[in-house]
């Protein structure tokens, strides 16, 4: 984890935008891999936290095959960790606390869209949206109850760097369960 923070905190300092957007990839009901662009918004010990909207497609295949794998890659750096793991959720407790800080537009977005269903116009979205900024006018907005945050519990995190004449560095670190020590492997590039 050490490493890691170490990367993120470069990668901070160097990219230009989202650094800390991850590619997550979920398996669907056919067992078909299904990737999309997330924000990792906390880790530590415990594992990687994201947050989204359960009733979305992401959340249901979690709900059904709790495993994810992700990518972070930094352009400006030549590099990119990935990471492989069981998912679980977060407590209500931290769920509420993040999404209290998120910017009020942003809470209300997470009530008016029916993230993954169909939409049969904007005009819909933002009308839905201004509804709702007159109904929590003066109010705190609350998180809605299908508004989780999910926890990546790592089981596999490599660390890649690119290298002169594709000799890149690869470091893998893994273990058989959250309780097991990580062992460390370099790969060939």
């Amino acid at each position: 984890m050490g490493l890691f923070k170490d990367w993120l905190g470069e990668a901070v300092a160097s990219e230009p935008r989202d650094p800390n957007a991850i590619a997550l990839a979920t398996v669907d009901q056919q067992g078909l891999p299904d990737v999309r662009l997330v924000l990792l918004k906390g880790y530590d010990d415990r594992g990687f936290v994201f947050y989204t909207n359960s009733e979305s497609q992401k959340g249901e295949e979690l709900a059904a095959n709790p495993q994810a794998a992700f990518v972070l890659y930094w352009k400006s750096l030549n590099r990119q960790i990935r990471v492989r793991g069981r998912v679980e959720a977060v407590t209500k407790e931290e769920a509420d606390a993040y999404f209290a800080s998120r910017h009020r537009g942003s809470r209300i977005g997470a009530w008016a869209s029916q993230q993954s269903r169909p939409l049969d116009a904007r005009s819909t979205l933002e009308k839905r949206v201004e509804d709702l900024d007159r109904e929590f006018e003066g109010k705190d907005v609350p998180r809605p109850d299908y508004w989780k945050g999910y926890r990546v519990i790592a089981s596999s995190m490599e660390f890649w760097q690119d290298r002169a004449s594709r000799l890149h560095d690869r470091i893998v670190f893994s273990r058989a369960d959250d309780r097991a020590d990580w062992t460390k492997l370099r790969l060939q590039p």
